[in-house]
Parts: structure tokens; sequence; C-alpha cells
């Protein structure tokens, strides 16, 4: 799935219309808590004005309802933030097509930097409006895709506009070329043994992608909330521990599916209640009492899935082994973030609560790519297309 880069394209006196992922989060006051996806899209951005490019990023932020702006979600705080990483001044527009954008990219100088407001304020971004797309194309004489956490999106900005600028240069950021190498092009070709683990709350949630792993990996290791369904379907009891009833039917075929790969808990670390303080217990998984609840996997469960993490040479993860957030229940966590940092697989962490956890956790920098996008990581190792790739230049 190889495509041509940022750094394929001549930028020297060239507009470069940029896609970034500039969801961040922010407090009640607007000020941004988190600002790595900012720090991530840096390698591209200052690909472009260090080679005398003009650069325009648009980006969306939170959900607006596409109805005109909305304070609460305005880009104006990213703009500020990437003015400070940059040491230069950054412009902003406070619309997206409408005049002051037209004039602010009118006035770009070799090596600006301009943030257009909000692409989702204007109803033509969910849409697809032509209009719309059209407008934004005609600004840049380059389009290019770093943003990787709406990759799996068809929204304007993402496939309209890139479309609207005919045959006119389409790349992708560094972010986006990264995210393809590991999430699809290692995929395709992993080093053997290959072990996928998926956490999380709910077998609904990673259907389509536990199918997937079980056609191409060794193992698939099942921990989070979503093995108490699995529990259920072998006949255990599960307390009160979060279950899918209704999903029982289809965790049976899974086990049937993946006889010797599929890998469940042997044990469950329980509480009596939601919280640190509770009366707590390891029960063998299946065996969790009435009025208790899972909060994680056990001991003997993180010792084993640590061995076979060891013995591995790809592992993919996503999503936590129980309540990572609560202690003592981020213990099984813990020891699988721990046993990847410590291995020499290639590790890829698809993004979402795995991300999270494993920057609280400290590995980030002993794994070899932590994915910018939850939902994205998740359709890819589903082994979905996208269009939004699909329509960018080959290498």
């Amino acid at each position: 799935m190889a495509k041509k880069s940022i750094a394929d394209v001549d930028c020297h006196g060239k507009t470069v219309l940029m896609r970034v992922d500039f969801n961040v989060p922010q407090d009640d006051t607007g000020a941004i808590t988190d600002d790595r996806r900012i720090r991530m899209a840096l390698p591209s951005i200052q690909s472009v004005i260090d080679r005398g490019g003009k650069l325009i990023l648009m980006s969306h932020l939170g959900r607006p309802k596409g109805k005109g702006p909305e304070p609460e979600f305005t880009l104006h705080p990213t703009a500020v933030r990437l003015a400070e990483l940059l040491g230069k001044p950054v412009a902003f527009a406070s619309d997206t097509v409408g005049p002051d954008a037209q004039s602010k990219v009118a006035a770009l100088a070799q090596g600006d930097v301009l943030v257009l407001e909000n692409v989702r304020f204007n109803p033509g971004e969910k849409e697809g409006e032509a209009s719309y797309a059209k407008t934004l194309a005609s600004f840049a004489d380059i389009y290019c895709n770093d943003a990787f956490g709406t990759c799996h999106r068809e929204e304007a900005s993402m496939v309209a506009v890139p479309l609207a600028m005919g045959n006119q240069p389409k790349v992708v950021g560094f972010l986006v070329a990264k995210e393809i190498q590991y999430l699809s092009d290692t995929i395709s070709k992993p080093g053997r043994p290959f072990v996928a683990i998926l956490g999380g709350a709910k077998v609904s949630d990673k259907i389509n992608v536990i199918k997937n792993l079980l056609g191409i990996c060794d193992y698939v290791l099942i921990g989070g909330a979503m093995a108490y369904t699995f529990s259920l379907a072998q006949g255990g009891k599960t307390g009160k521990s979060l279950v899918e009833p209704d999903k029982v039917p289809l965790a049976k075929e899974l086990i049937a599916a993946g006889s010797g790969k599929l890998i469940l808990p042997s044990d469950t670390h329980c509480g009596d209640a939601f919280s640190s303080s509770c009366n707590k217990q390891v029960v063998a998984a299946g065996n969790i009492p009435d009025g208790w609840e899972g909060l994680d996997i056990g001991p003997e469960t993180a010792k084993r899935y640590a061995d076979i993490v060891k013995s591995s040479k790809t592992v993919v993860w996503n999503g936590p082994m129980g309540v990572f957030e609560m202690p003592p229940f981020d213990e099984g966590t813990k020891a699988v973030a721990k046993a990847i940092a410590d291995s020499d697989a290639v590790s890829i962490i698809g993004g979402g609560d795995s991300a999270a956890a494993i920057e609280q956790l400290g590995f980030a920098d002993a794994v070899t790519h932590v994915s910018t996008g939850g939902g994205a990581s998740l359709s890819m190792l589903e082994g979905e297309k996208f269009r939004a790739v699909e329509i960018l230049d080959e290498a």
C-alpha cells in the first residue's frame, strides 16, 4: 500500500493543503491538556516550511453540529500551540472557505503556516458538498493527508477535496506513512510468532478484528471485560461483571474458530464494588461469585500472556486487560505493557486506551509504534481498505 509522501514532492514556492488531526483534548477553559497529536504532525509541517512551501492546515475538533461556529470547538488554541512548538507565527482563519480564509491564503508567503477554522463547522464537510470541496481544493497546488485518526472516514477534507484537485500531487504525510507501514504492511508480512492482544469492554466492538486476526495470527490473547462474555459462553459464572449475553452465540463461534489460537484468561481479579478500596479476591476464570465483578486478568493469566509475548516476533495490542485507571486493577495491563516493552518483537499499539496506557506507564519509547488513531487502527486491523488513502498517489 506504499504511497508517495510529502518528501517526494517539490514544495518550493507551492501551497500545500494538509489535513491534520488536531482533535486534541481540552479542559473546561479550552486549554489543551495533551498536545501529542499536534507534536506528531510536526515532521510533515516542518518538511514543507523548511523547503519554502506555503502551508495550509485543516482539521476537525470535537463533534460540532455543522451549522456554523461553535466557540467551544474552535481550532484557535491549536494554532497558538503550534506557533509555540514551531517558534514562529502561525496565522489563523476564522472560517474554512469564507472570506477570512481566502484573504489569508492569498497573503501566504514562502515558509508561512495558516490554520483554518474547524472543518466540521461547515455542513459541506460531512456531506461531501462539491462547491465546498472545490473551494478548499482551489487553495493549493499539493494535497497531503497526515490525519490517520480520520482515514477511515470519507468526509470532504479526506476524500472530496483531494479528488477535486484533479491531477495535482496527492500524498501522505510522514505520520500516515508510518501508520500504513506498521498497521498494514508489517501485519501483512509479520515476523512469527505473531501475537495479538485484545482487551476492552465489549466483544461487539472487536468482532471483526478478532475474526481477521484469528486468520493471520499465531495467538490471539483476550483480556478486559469482553473476556467475561467468553466465560459465559463456556458456561462459567460471571457474577455482576460487565457481559453481553446477546453475544454469547458469537463468542462460542469465535472459540470454535480459534481452537488453539484464541487464548482466554485462566484467572480473574475481582472486586465486590467498582472501587480501588473494595474487597478483592483472585478466582479461577468462570468462577466469579455472585455480588462480585471481574475488574482485571489475574496474576496467572498476566504471567502466561507475558511469557507468550516474550517469545513473539510481532505483537499488536489493542485494549487494556482491566480497569487500568484504577489500581490495583491496573496490574494485568502493566504486566502486558512491560512484557511488550521488554520484548525484541516489532510492537504495534493500536491507539485509544492502549495508547493512553502505554504512555501513562512510561513505555511509549520502548515500543515500535503507537498508533494515533483508535477507530482507524481498529478498522485497519479488521482488514478494511481506506478510500481516503486509496485515492492518493502511488509511490
